[in-house]
């Protein structure tokens, strides 16, 4: 089971958040065996829809001799034909939070689903746009408008060059990263360098961490975990400092494990169980969330 959605749903539901995938399966056994299995991490799949027509999404993933996977993606299978429902639009709206990417919308039909889903949500909802940058699974114009969608960006080390050339972005990464901050009018900017750390951006300041030492097995959800961290912290209210830390050290277990999905540590899945807040800077979460009981995560 894997795919960024999943994997940041799985780990939003670990560490407290009430998550639910929407993406589509085929009425097939890798369907049924995925559902069971996202029941199993805790996770509500009433967002996940059944096409008959289509078979369940499926991906072929080699490691490098770096830990670094790289992906074979298969095309037109279900999740492509993800359809907008009041149910979904219902769920939408009740969500905290939402993460997207680039290559749900890789075809036309769940791009504007997608789209209208993220739409569908709250003002002071976080609308993450995670780009996660698969084969050639993604254009400038998609990157463009999904941008406009969201108030936080979440990009790694390796995919801030592809924006670059894309968005017509000059510079150091320093003044890239700002210049993506200044143009789409984002709250935060999550940007991840590996072994070397994050670098987490709003209005009032630059979080820069140097990362947690660990063996890397292997790499794979490492950065969708980094994503559940972050979006956690920013509904609790947390100042940067605090998440890039937990959020390092997620990534950091994740990264020493096999799997998109290991089971995290119990210090790091009782992180978000505190009530205490120590917020510096704003989120775009409003204070009121603190009142409303579990997050509602939405991938």
């Amino acid at each position: 089971m894997g795919g960024a959605p999943t994997n940041f749903s799985c780990h939003a539901a670990a560490l407290g958040a009430n998550a639910t995938v929407i993406s589509c399966v085929g009425a097939d056994v890798s369907g049924k065996s995925l559902l069971a299995c996202l029941g199993e991490f805790g996770v509500a799949t009433d967002g996940v829809s059944e096409d008959p027509g289509h078979p369940t999404g499926t991906v072929e993933v080699s490691l490098g001799s770096d830990g670094q996977p790289e992906y074979n993606i298969c095309r037109d299978v279900a999740w492509d034909h993800l359809k907008v429902t009041p149910g979904l639009l219902g769920m939408a709206a009740a969500a905290d939070a939402v993460c997207f990417g680039t290559l749900g919308q890789r075809s036309a039909v769940s791009r504007q689903t997608i789209r209208h889903l993220v739409a569908a949500t709250r003002t002071d909802a976080v609308r993450v746009f995670d780009v996660n940058l698969r084969q050639d699974y993604f254009t400038a114009d998609v990157i463009h408008e999904s941008l406009q969608l969201a108030n936080v960006l979440k990009l790694s080390d390796s995919e801030l060059p592809v924006l670059a050339q894309l968005l017509d972005l000059e510079g150091s990464v320093d003044k890239q990263l700002q210049t993506l901050f200044v143009r789409y009018e984002l709250a935060w900017i999550v940007y991840t360098r590996g072994a070397e750390g994050s670098i987490l951006c709003s209005e009032l300041e630059w979080q820069i961490h140097r990362g947690v030492p660990t063996t890397v097995r292997d790499t794979i959800g490492a950065g969708d975990s980094f994503t559940a961290a972050v979006t956690m912290g920013l509904l609790s209210g947390w100042s940067a400092a605090k998440i890039s830390e937990i959020a390092n050290e997620v990534a950091a277990h994740v990264c020493s494990c096999t799997g998109a999905v290991p089971v995290l540590p119990a210090h790091l899945r009782r992180s978000f169980q505190s009530s205490d807040s120590d917020v510096t800077a704003p989120c775009p979460a409003d204070a009121e969330i603190h009142d409303r009981g579990p997050q509602r995560a939405t991938a």
